[in-house]
């Protein structure tokens, strides 16, 4: 069970959500490790009414506004598969150094695996009004902006961006519900 402080009052209400790897690690650097994320919520919205109102994809962790029937069982699904099959990934990949630092940094309580991959918790906000959830899309979606990996918002491959603005970078609040 995980230790997280956060707690959903209104499990099918709109959350942002953060999921950080453990210690910073850049997971998210190969399309395989992605496509691992994208499976997964696919798989989600149809077992769990999982939508997905924003997202975004960096290198060690992502973002994302969500709501489904129960969005913390969600989640505790989402990050559970996800790691085994990344592990999986990494395993089969031989990819020692990263699965090195996994078993270093996991927690000491994590007796039953050998590595972690997920910091534990995802520190969901409840998205209370529209303003709140543009604001917070607008946060997700200038993440690389912010990095300096992309200029543009919507030219980050890994986010719902293009989906969203239109050609003066706006969200339409329409497409959302």
């Amino acid at each position: 069970m995980g230790r997280s402080r956060y707690k959903i009052y209104e499990p099918t209400y709109p959350h942002f959500i953060t999921c950080t790897i453990l210690h910073w690690i850049p997971i998210f650097t190969r399309t395989e490790t992605t496509n691992i994320i994208f499976d997964s919520l696919k798989f989600l919205q149809k077992e769990d009414n999982l939508k997905i109102y924003a997202y975004v994809i960096l290198e060690n962790h992502l973002h994302m506004i969500v709501s489904s029937d129960d969005v913390s069982k969600t989640i505790k699904k989402f990050k559970s598969f996800t790691a085994k099959e990344i592990l999986k990934y990494l395993q089969i990949k031989n990819v020692k150094t990263i699965l090195e630092q996994l078993a270093f940094y996991k927690k000491a309580h994590k007796t039953q695996t050998t590595y972690q991959l997920w910091q534990e918790g995802y520190q969901p906000k409840l998205i209370k009004d529209e303003k709140m959830m543009i604001e917070t899309i607008n946060y997700i979606h200038q993440n690389p902006v912010k990095r300096g990996y992309v200029d543009v918002a919507k030219h980050w491959r890994y986010s719902s961006a293009r989906d969203y603005e239109d050609e003066k970078g706006l969200i339409d609040i329409e497409r959302l519900f």
